[in-house]
């Protein structure tokens, strides 16, 4: 019965400071493998540097920089979610059950975000890849605008209308569109393409966990079969060589 009760644990943060929150949670992390944070207003930091084996679950809108540097673990918000969730973001998983502010995964590296609904600006921007680690980031509703911005690696997947300024400087990564972009509205450098099999295959993936994820909020679940949907990605792997001296 113990080891039960050590494996999760519960912490309200109500109003306190983000420094004395984020002291709770840490000691609650080093008791239990799952901790519940009720009551959470806008307090920033939450989950960061998180190890894999941990899991967060909170109830309420945790602050900006959530989960920044995380590293395996997995933290789920039942609600919205403020800026620059996933910083720097390492490894690990995070889901959404609402919308989240600007800059999520700002410089990610690894891991998952899958956000319900829609998203604030500039996410995605400086994501990265090196070898196996791809981040993703699925985005349920409409994104604000320069999605992808500086983007060098990684997946982005948008179920809703892109903003303005879309992929502003990507030169790396994929993005999928689940509705074709005007051929005036694809940034230069970049090419708009059909999906193909591959791309299908992944779109599978993620779309069917996008469904699991949010199932009982969905009403009906997406089609995941990665049909109709675009792959935007640079022309080449130095689409803006022409702007730097030799």
């Amino acid at each position: 019965m113990a080891q039960e009760l050590a494996a999760r644990a519960s912490v309200e943060l109500g109003t306190a400071h983000f420094k004395e929150a984020n002291e709770q949670v840490r000691a609650a992390l080093e008791r239990a493998d799952v901790v519940e944070l009720h009551r959470v207003y806008a307090q920033r930091y939450l989950g960061c540097a998180m190890p894999a084996g941990k899991r967060l679950e909170i109830h309420g809108t945790p602050g900006n920089d959530m989960a920044c540097y995380m590293d395996g673990g997995a933290i789920e918000v039942f609600g919205n979610a403020q800026d620059q969730i996933g910083n720097t973001m390492n490894a690990g998983s995070i889901v959404i059950h609402g919308r989240c502010g600007d800059a999520a995964g700002y410089a990610m590296r690894g891991g998952e975000i899958f956000v319900r609904d829609g998203c604030g600006w500039r996410v995605g921007i400086h994501m990265k890849q090196y070898e196996q680690k791809r981040p993703t980031i699925v985005i349920g509703g409409d994104a604000g605008s320069f999605l992808g911005e500086y983007m060098a690696g990684g997946v982005i997947v948008l179920l809703g209308r892109p903003g303005e300024y879309l992929a502003t400087g990507m030169h790396g990564g994929v993005i999928y569109l689940r509705s074709k972009l005007d051929a005036r509205d694809v940034p230069q450098g970049l090419v708009l393409e059909a999906v193909d099999e591959a791309d299908k295959e992944l779109l599978r993936d993620l779309l069917g966990r996008y469904n699991d994820a949010f199932a009982d909020e969905l009403g009906a679940p997406l089609a995941d079969d990665g049909e109709g949907f675009w792959r935007l990605r640079p022309a080449s792997s130095r689409p803006y060589a022409s702007m730097y001296a030799n």
